[in-house]
């Protein structure tokens, strides 16, 4: 089995729906930190599990320096990204994603 990792810092803004008052209902910024982890039993032709710099267009470039509620159709928690993150990429089987210092949400679709 072959692991790759890539490790892309997204810089956004987000508003939650939430069921109780939170701040966080009030549009903010974070600076993310997304850690794509990926597998494969065999490599592809070009001897790669996945291409880091598509990684990078496919996450990266969608995300970075954006308003992740005008990308996303879905309350954009850091649990809800991730798994989110996980579905674009067919090797990935785990997100983790550290919203700010100490909180991290993490995503495992083998879990």
């Amino acid at each position: 089995m072959y692991y790759v990792n890539k490790r892309l810092e997204i810089s956004g803004a987000h508003s939650l729906s939430l069921s109780y008052p939170s701040k966080c209902s009030h549009i903010h910024g974070h600076n993310w930190i997304i850690t794509v982890f990926c597998k494969s039993a065999s490599l592809n032709q070009d001897g790669m599990v996945v291409d880091f710099s598509h990684v990078k267009q496919l996450i990266h470039n969608k995300l970075d320096h954006r308003n992740l509620n005008e990308i996303f159709d879905f309350n954009p928690t850091a649990e809800n990204i991730a798994r989110w993150i996980c579905d674009q990429i067919e090797t990935c089987y785990r997100v983790e994603i550290q919203e700010s210092e100490g909180n991290i949400a993490i995503y495992d679709k083998e879990q």
